[in-house]
């Protein structure tokens, strides 16, 4: 077999395995993908039934119910529109899970219209900070630069000295 030959089987051949090593990584990425749904697209039927799936939207105020003999934990999720779906989870709940704030649940729609739920996660304010560090930020804006004294600071601030 002349070199030239060679070549061309061996640049066939990596080319064949670089396609069937992408086509083994999509699909195993695929069976992972969960997308983000509302209340409202699940009830009007836009996610595929048996799916895994992401329900995003806020804890119902007052829906929160915890079995008292079980971890089993149920709660309604709406996008404040009037769409509500209930939600069960046998799950630890995070620290950050309220009543009134953001959630995403990861899961399965069931047959009798309950959403269970393998994965709970709480939304916090974009603003968080936790208290220690806004202590220490608070102090920090509170002291003057060590350069400037009072009549710099008025003058600063527009107030006549």
């Amino acid at each position: 077999m002349k070199p030239r030959n060679k070549r061309i089987i061996f640049v066939v051949l990596a080319l064949v395995m670089v396609g069937a090593a992408s086509a083994l990584i999509s699909k195993a990425m695929k069976g992972n993908l969960a997308y983000l749904h509302t209340p409202e697209e699940v009830l009007t039927g836009k996610v595929p039934k048996g799916s895994t799936f992401r329900l995003g939207g806020l804890v119902k105020e007052g829906s929160f119910k915890r079995s008292e003999t079980e971890l089993e934990a149920r709660f309604v999720v709406t996008d404040n529109r009037g769409n509500e779906i209930t939600v069960v989870t046998n799950k630890i709940l995070p620290d950050l899970f309220k009543e009134g704030k953001s959630q995403v649940s990861r899961g399965k729609m069931g047959d009798d219209g309950l959403f269970y739920a393998d994965e709970v996660l709480a939304k916090h304010d974009s603003e968080y900070m936790p208290a220690e560090l806004k202590d220490v930020l608070d102090k920090e804006h509170m002291r003057a630069p060590a350069n400037v004294d009072g009549s710099e600071i008025k003058a600063m601030t527009g107030q006549k000295s």
